[in-house]
């Protein structure tokens, strides 16, 4: 039997229903917040709106903090400084507290449907790549990076 895939996806530009509609259509049993404040500006994405909103669709919530990209890392986020955001967030992952983060989501994701969420639409530019990355390398697990639309007409 082959592995589900990790998922991972980002809320930049996304709609909550949006977002919910295209974990539901993955399949995914679980929502993985891998941001290191679980806050956010835009409504229902902050961590318990999130948590409850999810919970009503039969999809589970944790939040990861020892999985987030550090101040110093978002600020070089913010300032497009993405090889130096990546430094600075491999010396995290590269960390005990990390480490057993990447060793338990490894162990869950090969019976369960995990989904990795962070703000950037872009995978390519958020740390949540390089912690799909090292997930799936322990897990053996393949990566598929879901881009939900800006709402859920049309899904």
């Amino acid at each position: 039997m082959q592995a589900a895939p990790l998922f991972t996806i980002g809320y930049e530009g996304a709609t909550l229903d949006g977002l919910i509609a295209t974990l539901r259509e993955a399949g995914v049993t679980r929502l993985v917040d891998v941001r290191e404040l679980a806050n956010s500006r835009r409504p229902g994405f902050a961590k318990r709106a999130l948590s409850e909103a999810l919970g009503r669709a039969g999809i589970g919530y944790a939040h990861v903090r020892a999985l987030g990209t550090p101040p110093e890392g978002r600020a070089a986020a913010r300032a497009g400084r993405s090889a130096e955001m990546k430094r600075i967030f491999g010396a995290r992952l590269a960390g005990i507290e990390a480490q057993a983060a990447v060793a338990a989501l490894a162990a869950e994701g090969r019976e369960a449907r995990l989904c990795l969420l962070c703000l950037e639409a872009d995978p390519a530019q958020c740390h949540r790549s390089l912690v799909a990355e090292a997930v799936a390398a322990a897990g053996g697990l393949g990566i598929v990076h879901l881009h939900p639309g800006a709402d859920s007409a049309g899904r």
